[in-house]
């Protein structure tokens, strides 16, 4: 028997359940992948709350929960051959991962990099495809300065060294607990709230693009700054002050090779991604309620060891 993270009907945390199954069998070209450490992103909670989330990825409860993976290939379907027993691997299967096994398409998932942890892995799908693809989107150069609602959440640490990596001067909005990290990543930080232009004026009078990870704030923040529509990506908002431009690039736009590549780079030191907490798979609803609080520095995940 295996146990796996349930949806019984919408709600808040607590419509989260564990219950016990038969371990599902690889099919012809997937892996059957034992789960180690499984990421909670907020689509999750969008999802089993209800309304929108849960239409677009049409989730019916009864029904799984997570994306996000990593762990080891436990057994091979017919005609895989670019695995083998015992590989580290990490991917994302929506309405699946929060599970003790996850069957995938092999053509879906990744090699582990070996300086890569289970826990970052774990948590890296959809933060990684969304900070990927939302910052490429922007075209950002040595002559901007962007504005980052969110940085030190899972998307936002990722987007603000991708970001940097540009060359671009990066503000990002945070608690002020966070504040000194993300000095040392080379983002300017400052607080969220009221008085958010006036903080971001005192830094620099001008502001050419945003990334809004956080909500309408950053969004409604950036366009007083003078940030061109066209300029601003949100996937926290999508929908937010329709009719300015404003574009909703997620991580639908990036590749499983963009993945790969930005997975390298966490390996070899050259991008943070921190785990603020791990919970044992049987704490889901008291890990969703710390991930639902905010204020978070990287991904919150679950653990099935």
């Amino acid at each position: 028997m295996a146990r796996y993270v349930r949806i019984d009907e919408f709600g808040g945390p607590e419509v989260l359940s564990i219950v016990h199954d038969e371990q599902p069998q690889a099919g012809r070209g997937e892996v059957r992948v034992r789960v180690l450490c499984a990421g909670l992103n907020p689509v999750d909670y969008k999802i089993f709350h209800g309304g929108p989330a849960a239409v677009r990825y049409e989730a019916v409860p009864p029904c799984g929960n997570g994306n996000d993976f990593s762990g080891v290939i436990d057994e091979l379907g017919d005609g895989v051959t670019d695995f083998q027993l015992g590989d580290a691997v990490f991917g994302g299967k929506r309405m699946n991962a929060q599970a003790d096994f996850v069957v995938v398409d092999a053509s879906r998932i990744l090699r582990k990099p070996i300086g890569l942890t289970f826990e970052q892995a774990g948590g890296l799908d959809i933060a990684g495809r969304a900070a990927w693809a939302s910052v490429a989107s922007l075209g950002l150069g040595v002559d901007d300065t962007v504005l980052i609602g969110a940085a030190a959440g899972g998307v936002g640490v990722l987007a603000c060294q991708l970001a940097r990596r540009t060359g671009a001067t990066v503000i990002g909005t945070a608690s002020s607990v966070n504040h000194d990290f993300l000095r040392g990543l080379g983002v300017l930080p400052v607080a969220y709230g009221d008085g958010l232009v006036e903080r971001v004026r005192a830094i620099t009078p001008i502001v050419t693009a945003a990334l809004d990870y956080n909500g309408a704030a950053t969004i409604d923040a950036a366009l007083e700054l003078g940030v061109p529509g066209t300029r601003i990506n949100t996937i926290a908002a999508r929908g937010h002050r329709t009719g300015a431009g404003i574009t909703e690039v997620g991580g639908q736009a990036a590749t499983i090779g963009d993945l790969e590549v930005l997975a390298d780079l966490i390996a070899t030191g050259q991008i943070v991604l921190p785990i603020d907490s791990v919970f044992p798979l049987e704490q889901v609803q008291e890990a969703y309620r710390y991930l639902m609080a905010g204020h978070l520095r990287g991904k919150v995940v679950l653990s099935t060891r």
